[in-house]
């Protein structure tokens, strides 16, 4: 292990973030009531320019006058090449009451992306008096983010979480595909003449969650563009559960069940991590470093993957 200890991340359920347009107010309710443990209200890309103004306002009337139970409960404002961000923040910080948990910021590209919206957030926030620091996520969606992702990781005790958005992100690599998350038709490789899909978001998924990782911020997978597809949604929640990633959102309320399904341990994973720790309890009592369990070696290593299990079972069970 380093000298320099990787710090925690926060500890809160973050299986499922869902989405919803400022726009539709209506729907804002059942959101609220949904099994999501993130709720997601958009100014960006779901609101047209022409609404922006009026989505705004929906949503700061709604942070109060609605119960979002334990939920997070986040804004997405809009990106900062826009001439709408500065609004948005000043806005919801001076007008929005406490309940509002988190900002996500859209499309940032470095570091000095993250200064300037926590500049901006903390003269609000001294100038109004807010007991509550506003918490960022941010979505890396450029090259420009991915290249700078570490930093961006580090950028500020602000940022508790960051999300992959795959269509603006391909869109900025030059990808030739129009498809949001998932395997993709021409992304692939042959075996004895057979066709086997890879994953091309892999590796910006693997980058995210080691930078997240090293300075204690939740990684999150974005978008499943195609909500008709649930096997091509719980394949890719699957891989990024097993990347290390702690949740994904959900456009579509029918994705909400299923990236809760994928991002809860289930009963016989957290059953095989407890009975690995008691294995591992049993060999320290005997002076063992490791030992043999069903077959395999298990060591220190191990207990710490299964804590990793366990600590994940007991915070969702206690929300």
């Amino acid at each position: 292990m380093s000298f320099r200890i990787q710090p925690a991340a926060p500890a809160r359920p973050n299986r499922c973030q869902l989405f919803g347009p400022g726009s539709r107010p209506a729907i804002f309710e059942k959101m609220a009531t949904s099994a999501a443990d993130v709720i997601n209200l958009d100014l960006e890309d779901s609101v047209a320019p022409t609404d922006k103004d009026a989505a705004r306002a929906n949503i700061i009337e709604a942070i109060s006058d609605i119960d979002w139970g334990t939920k997070t409960l986040s804004v997405r404002i809009n990106g900062l090449d826009t001439p709408y961000w500065y609004r948005d923040v000043v806005d919801l910080l001076e007008q929005a009451g406490e309940r509002l948990d988190q900002i996500m910021i859209p499309k940032v590209g470095c570091a000095a992306d993250i200064y300037a919206v926590d500049a901006l957030a903390t003269a609000v926030e001294t100038a109004k008096g807010r007991t509550k620091k506003i918490n960022f996520e941010v979505i890396i969606e450029s090259a420009a983010g991915i290249a700078h992702v570490e930093e961006i990781a580090a950028a500020s005790p602000r940022l508790v979480a960051m999300s992959l958005g795959a269509a603006d992100f391909a869109a900025s690599m030059g990808m030739q595909t129009t498809g949001i998350g998932g395997t993709q038709e021409n992304y692939y490789m042959l075996h004895a003449g057979q066709k086997h899909w890879s994953d091309p978001w892999h590796w910006a998924q693997t980058a995210i969650v080691a930078a997240c990782r090293t300075h204690g911020v939740l990684p999150v997978d974005g978008p499943y563009g195609d909500f008709s597809d649930d096997e091509g949604f719980r394949a890719q929640a699957l891989r990024s559960a097993t990347l290390g990633m702690v949740g994904k959102w959900a456009i579509h309320p029918k994705q909400v069940a299923l990236a809760n399904e994928v991002f809860t341990p289930s009963e016989a994973a957290v059953a095989e991590a407890r009975e690995i720790l008691a294995a591992m309890e049993e060999a320290k009592a005997r002076g063992e470093g490791a030992t043999v369990y069903k077959g395999r070696l298990v060591d220190i290593a191990s207990i710490k993957q299964a804590e990793v299990i366990v600590r994940q079972s007991e915070m969702i069970a206690g929300r």
